[in-house]
């Protein structure tokens, strides 16, 4: 940096930076000249430039600051009244708790009902999601209402509508009393609901209609004709199985193209891709049939559907897999099964309901025994009996043999309903119970189990002792007298001899008394 003749400053090169210490300024130039009244009203600019951006960086956080300040007190706020709407009364009055007095209300409205206990684990883990259930019938607009009642304060009111554990779930519809057996969740306890609580035959005015409840239910039965004998026999079965299913009836041009039925008026039912029209004759009663064919020909099975699918009056075959950890001999299998119940419809789905069942867990404790996986098992719920394949199942042909000796009872069965059984049954879910509590609570369980058992032993402990110490009693008592037992007879018959000395000895003197008493008075002198 150099001054030249006319007192201005001649920079050659010089970058853009600012030096705090020495306040110089310096422009990015070659060959350029300033005054130093310029550099200073610059390096001044500089200066105002930069506090002006700090300034407005401060501005900026504090602003962001306070906006995130009031997005957490508006969510706050927020989360208080959501939580303060869903306690209200207002709320819980959708799910209404029923007393003695319902018995004469309840013919006025379509009520679903749960009959809980206070005391019961289920119930309380359905308590949430029954309060989700009355929310959302109510915001739908459903004619049905919703209810809690304590089977246990108004007991004799459960017992007329046939409650026998706890929770247990009705629809009250009339005079007729439905119950829930499917899974406990929201969805499906709605469904039900909506279900049961509409006509028992809805109608299919169109084939649009027709095809958009065909896209939605995966088991249609569908009465097709106008008056008739049979339709009233229909819509009797509809009323009684519509807990299971719906059931739909329409006019035969309602029917695609694909559809043909030899006779009207029919019963179809609409499933697996395909329809099967009832045979009086070949299926037997209307009920009877409907029963059987309310479900798919191969389903997932799980502990809610197993003992539904027993009520059809079916072997239940099921493929027990591990879905987290699926193997080729798993695929195998359950495709096999699945060929069956496709394949050979006409020969076992008569007989069977064909699945899977992801795990073992349930099926052990079902036989009270251990299942390997994956293997396949054919289940008889009216009976509790059992089947196994005698070697691995290694094709179709194998696996149609194994039905088939089922069928011709050839095949062992295992377990049953038997008296054995039943003790064993007894058992082994005191055992289940048992484990269970202390898995879950291990200071419960030993306060349940270890108190009572501490009890009874403190109880026999002093009944032993009792008895041990009133022994040794009579022992310290015949010690301190210095007697054994031989001893103390040996006493006794010495006590004997000396009583009966003393008597003798008595008699002698007496007699000698009597004789001195006869002596003259000379001979008592000379005596």
């Amino acid at each position: 940096m150099t001054l030249n003749a006319e007192g201005h400053i001649q920079t050659s090169h010089i970058s853009d930076s600012y030096n705090e210490g020495d306040a110089a300024f310096a422009v990015k130039a070659s060959g350029t000249t300033v005054t130093e009244s310029d550099a200073a009203w610059r390096s001044s600019s500089f200066l105002t430039e930069s506090a002006s951006a700090s300034l407005r960086m401060r501005h900026r956080c504090r602003s962001h600051f306070l906006l995130m300040l009031f997005s957490f007190g508006t969510m706050a706020l927020l989360r208080a009244v959501f939580s303060s709407l869903l306690l209200s009364p207002a709320v819980f009055a959708l799910v209404q708790e029923l007393d003695d007095t319902f018995k004469d209300s309840r013919m006025d409205d379509v009520w679903l009902v749960d009959f809980y206990a206070p005391w019961c684990g289920y119930c309380k883990k359905l308590e949430p999601i029954w309060q989700e259930v009355g929310a959302e019938l109510t915001r739908s607009g459903s004619p049905v209402r919703v209810g809690k009642m304590d089977a246990t304060a108004y007991s004799g009111m459960a017992s007329e509508f046939g409650v026998r554990g706890y929770p247990t779930i009705k629809l009250l519809k009339g005079e007729m009393a439905y119950n829930y057996k499917g899974a406990r969740t929201k969805d499906d306890i709605i469904e039900f609901a909506n279900r049961v609580a509409g006509p028992a035959v809805r109608s299919l005015p169109s084939r649009q209609m027709f095809e958009h409840v065909l896209k939605r239910h995966s088991v249609l039965f569908l009465y097709v004709g106008g008056e008739s004998p049979l339709k009233e026999k229909y819509i009797e079965v509809a009323s009684e199985l519509i807990v299971y299913t719906y059931f739909f009836s329409s006019s035969e041009d309602v029917l695609p193209e694909s559809v043909t039925l030899n006779e009207l008026p029919s019963v179809v039912v609409f499933k697996d891709g395909s329809y099967f029209t009832y045979d009086e004759y070949e299926d037997g009663s209307l009920s009877s049939w409907v029963n059987r064919e309310r479900f798919q020909s191969y389903l997932p099975i799980d502990g809610f559907t197993l003992y539904e699918l027993g009520e059809t009056g079916k072997l239940v075959a099921i493929a027990v897999t591990d879905d987290k950890d699926s193997t080729e001999q798993s695929s195998r299998l359950k495709g096999l099964i699945q060929r069956v119940a496709t394949e050979h419809r006409d020969q076992f789905s008569r007989d069977f309901q064909f699945g899977h069942m992801d795990g073992n867990d349930y099926i052990n404790s079902l036989i009270m025994g251990e299942v390997s996986v994956p293997s396949i098992i054919i289940l008889n719920t009216s009976n509790e009996q059992y089947f196994l394949p005698a070697e691995p199942v290694e094709d179709l042909q194998h696996l149609l043999q194994f039905f088939s000796s089922v069928l011709d009872g050839s095949a062992p069965a295992y377990g049953g309903d038997g008296f054995f059984q039943r003790i064993k049954r007894v058992a082994y879910d005191a055992r289940s119970t048992i484990m269970s509590v202390f898995r879950s609570s291990p200071l419960l369980g030993c306060f349940l189990f270890g108190l009572p058992l501490g009890v009874i032993s403190l109880m026999c402990y002093g009944i032993c002792t009792a008895e041990s110490d009133d022994t040794a009693d009579d022992a310290e008592l015949m010690k301190r007298d210095g007697f054994t037992d031989e001893e103390e007879e040996e006493a006794e018959e010495e006590e004997q001899r000396r009583l009966t000395g003393t008597t003798e000895d008595t008699g002698d003197e007496d007699e000698d008394g009597e004789k001195t008493k006869q002596k003259s008075p000379s001979d008592k002198k000379a005596d």
